[in-house]
């Protein structure tokens, strides 16, 4: 990479932004890369495409449907061919083309394809190439297999775009099957002393997993904003309750509940009294996240790359130059730095990574559900 302390260059010709350095810190660098780090989001000037933006632009490639990643107002929307559906649900009546993984498209001789990223559902990574250069930018991602989504595959690249949501050695998750096998004893347990077992999860991606993962003849009622999503996805919602005004308790009494954090305190949730409630989420790692949130279980579920993860991707891909986004930015690029050599810089951006709240695209509707109980 070629660093050059010039701002007299034209901002036509590079890119203007701040690296830090725990020696020194350089305030006017300019680099001339394929790829930019606008204020409206990652920005290949070749293509005229921005991955993931954050704010409305022509042409967006998108990397996943979560709302951090997918926003509406952009004229032309990319992404993969299993996001379509709920993409358009989402952010409903857009201009989107979609494409399987490994297919190659060019726009003004950038070679563009997608290939997965083991996040979600429809999740990717974008590899853009152009004269020799190959970029990476990998959206969200999970290295360990959950027996559900298409699995994360490395893709050699100079240049890595990663998330460090959980960039510290603390985060070692599970294995999927471990934690579903905890799952399936503790709903079993619940049911056994009366109670039903509320699981609050994201309504896109982990509560798919744990659908899956879930192995009762339990009834098993859906929050809307779940049944809601499923359904997007083209999921067979026959087997599951969907819940309505009218629902009496008796009817999944003891029964499983899968809700997002929205519903946590509200009478929507007490009714299904007596209930036992458990948290899915990274952070359930951390000590006290679990009683911080008044949960009586905490299982260890994330749809990110655990610290193992991130460092197994970002050697696999054979980068020597990094790009370090949402989550332990700075403890992440300076691990990078100290302990492979490679040239790793703290990108901002507005990807938020993993919440334990609800995705905030179906805040609103939620929102509403609940205040009508």
């Amino acid at each position: 990479m070629n660093l050059e302390v010039n701002v007299e260059k034209t901002k036509d010709q590079a890119r203007f932004f701040i690296i830090e350095f725990e020696t020194f810190n350089v305030q006017s660098c300019y680099l001339k890369v394929l790829i930019q780090f606008t204020n409206s989001g990652i920005y290949c000037q070749q293509a005229k495409v921005y991955i993931d933006p954050w704010k409305p632009v022509d042409k967006a490639i998108i990397t996943h449907a979560h709302s951090d990643h997918a926003r509406a107002g952009s004229k032309e929307y990319l992404a993969h061919d299993d996001s379509q559906f709920i993409l358009r649900h989402r952010l409903g009546n857009i201009s989107l083309q979609t494409i399987p993984y490994y297919q190659t498209i060019k726009i003004n001789g950038v070679q563009i394809s997608l290939h997965p990223a083991g996040h979600i559902i429809g999740s990717a990574q974008v590899r853009l190439e152009y004269l020799g250069e190959v970029w990476v930018i990998s959206g969200d991602y999970k290295v360990k297999r959950d027996g559900y989504t298409i699995p994360f595959e490395p893709i050699k690249c100079q240049h890595f775009v990663t998330e460090s949501t959980f960039g510290l050695p603390i985060y070692n998750f599970p294995d999927s099957d471990k934690v579903n096998q905890q799952m399936n004893k503790w709903v079993a347990q619940n049911a056994l002393e009366g109670q039903s077992s509320v699981i609050i999860a994201y309504a896109l991606g982990k509560a798919q997993r744990i659908l899956n993962g879930l192995e009762t003849d339990l009834p098993i009622l859906l929050h809307t904003t779940v049944f809601n999503t499923n359904e997007a996805l083209r999921l067979d919602n026959s087997r599951y309750i969907k819940f309505t005004p009218e629902l009496k308790k008796e009817q999944i009494n003891p029964g499983v509940v899968i809700a997002t954090s929205m519903a946590m305190g509200t009478p929507w949730l007490r009714r299904f009294d007596p209930y036992k409630l458990a948290m899915c989420s990274g952070w359930m790692q951390l000590r006290g996240a679990r009683r911080r949130r008044n949960a009586d279980m905490g299982f260890i579920m994330s749809d990110h790359a655990d610290w193992v993860g991130l460092n197994e991707a970002v050697l696999a891909t054979g980068a020597e130059n990094v790009y370090v986004t949402h989550g332990y930015k700075t403890n992440y690029a300076k691990w990078l730095r100290e302990n492979y050599r490679l040239n790793a810089f703290e990108i901002e951006t507005l990807f938020e990574g993993e919440g334990i709240e609800s995705d905030s695209s179906e805040n609103e509707s939620e929102k509403k559900e609940i205040s009508t109980l």
